[in-house]
């Protein structure tokens, strides 16, 4: 009973210290040592073992994930440096109008984020310019956080095949599957998940409009929008879509050359590059994003003159993403040592469901305990997934149903991807979170059920 009492208090207690802005480092070490002593581990093992280095020990997944993340954010940077993130936000604007202001927001982070470039330098890129577009349609920042939280948070995080995302690596570097797997799944899921949100958010804007609700401009917008920078220095259109070209490009190639040709028993070079990125769900996303970063440096002179400063800042950008979502994983890596997560595993596996919804049940606890799509996605890979695939669900479903499920409970209030949205924007949990939890919790949930009923329809597990 102390046990159990002592994991549901160092959740609350994560959550609680998470929306009140305590770094997540001392959050998670402190909640880790909460569910230690009341679970009667050992504290030795619990600071030394457990968190740091057990199979889901914080640095155990720094380790293993921190070439996909310094390839990402040096990416990010190359592609915010030489303001080609900027161009294609701009063009997207003047294509679609003021007017489509929402949809503006959603379609550039989804293309973005698609494109390999991470959801904090998005978020950071897009915010500076959604504002001026806010001030003209009299748009309120909440429902602006809510539209890009769908392009940037949603289904080109979870559900869309080949995206360099750490979900999909995840689940491919644990399954050895590809980054492909559960494509056509992914692909219905991901419709739901972009035609609801939107929908979603257009609908809150003509509410808004009958009630009055419009742009309230905070000291924070000010600041913010000084790092717009002068739209004529962005390069054009064309040549920015250029670097994300090539990141998809060299993902996606292989697998329709695999597709195409017959390379098992070849043995020159070529067959055995190609066999190479089917086998490296890690390494070679990590190529495709430092290739686009050089090929930034290649096309944008601006770039060119200060390829290592930008090389250092996006490494440097990359140590706090990697090392909190990390830092989430160990706190998880402590809660599983305890009899109640055990209990917890027992009882979900022996649920009467069916083994689809029992992976949706689990991946999606598993990811609210700890506010983190990637951290859950992680612990259930290491500690549940096995048991799904003796019950003979097929790796490449059990791939793409457990990403989106991680996806949905995983944006509750302490979700630190949520926190830093509302911290870059200065708005409140009271002011937005009623719209970020429909689009980034609930609409997300109803995609994965409805992607599971489709599968059960039609007989596939």
């Amino acid at each position: 009973m102390l046990g159990n009492l002592g994991l549901l208090a160092g959740l609350a207690l994560l959550i609680f210290m998470a929306l009140r802005g305590v770094n997540i480092l001392i959050a998670s070490l402190l909640c880790a040592l909460v569910v230690a002593l009341t679970n009667g581990l050992l504290l030795p093992k619990t600071l030394l073992e457990f968190y740091p280095f057990g199979p889901l020990g914080a640095f155990t997944f720094a380790g293993k994930f921190f070439l996909l993340f310094l390839c990402g954010a040096i990416f990010g940077k190359a592609m915010a440096t030489s303001q080609a993130a900027k161009s294609i936000a701009l063009a997207i604007t003047r294509s679609l109008g003021v007017k489509r202001t929402l949809l503006v927001g959603m379609i550039v982070c989804a293309l973005l984020t698609y494109g390999g470039v991470v959801v904090f330098v998005v978020v950071f890129t897009m915010y500076p310019l959604g504002i001026t577009l806010m001030r003209e349609a009299n748009l309120p920042k909440r429902l602006w956080a809510a539209a890009t939280s769908v392009g940037a948070g949603t289904f080109t995080m979870t559900a869309l095949p080949g995206t360099p995302s750490i979900h999909n690596v995840i689940s491919a570097s644990s399954l050895g599957t590809d980054l492909f797997a559960g494509g056509w799944i992914g692909i219905f899921a991901a419709l739901i998940m972009a035609g609801l949100g939107m929908w979603y958010v257009e609908h809150g804007w003509r509410k808004a409009r009958v009630t009055g609700e419009g742009f309230v401009e905070n000291a924070q917008d000010r600041r913010m929008e000084q790092l717009i920078g002068d739209q004529a220095d962005a390069p054009p259109w064309q040549m920015a879509i250029i670097p994300m070209a090539v990141v998809l490009g060299t993902i996606m190639l292989p697998r329709l050359l695999v597709a195409i040709f017959d390379v098992s028993t070849s043995e020159n070079l070529f067959a055995e590059l190609l066999r190479f990125s089917q086998t490296q769900p890690i390494v070679w996303p990590s190529i495709a994003l430092v290739l686009g970063a050089l090929t930034c440096a290649v096309i944008f002179p601006s770039m060119r003159r200060k390829l290592g400063q930008v090389f250092g800042q996006g490494a440097e950008d990359s140590i706090m993403p990697l090392i909190n979502t990390a830092a989430v994983i160990g706190f998880g890596g402590v809660v599983t040592q305890t009899a109640g997560f055990g209990h917890f595993a027992t009882w979900v596996l022996g649920l009467d469901l069916p083994p689809l919804l029992s992976v949706f049940t689990s991946a999606s606890v598993v990811s609210a305990i700890v506010g983190s799509s990637s951290g859950g996605l992680q612990i259930f890979m290491q500690t549940l997934a096995p048991h799904y695939l003796e019950m003979g669900v097929s790796p490449e479903i059990l791939h793409r149903i457990a990403a989106i499920a991680s996806g949905g409970l995983d944006s509750l209030p302490h979700c630190g991807a949520v926190i830093a949205t509302f911290m870059i924007m200065g708005i409140t949990h009271k002011e937005a979170y009623k719209d970020m939890f429909a689009v980034t919790v609930a609409i997300p949930v109803i995609a994965c059920l409805a992607a599971i009923a489709l599968l059960m329809v039609l007989g596939i597990s």
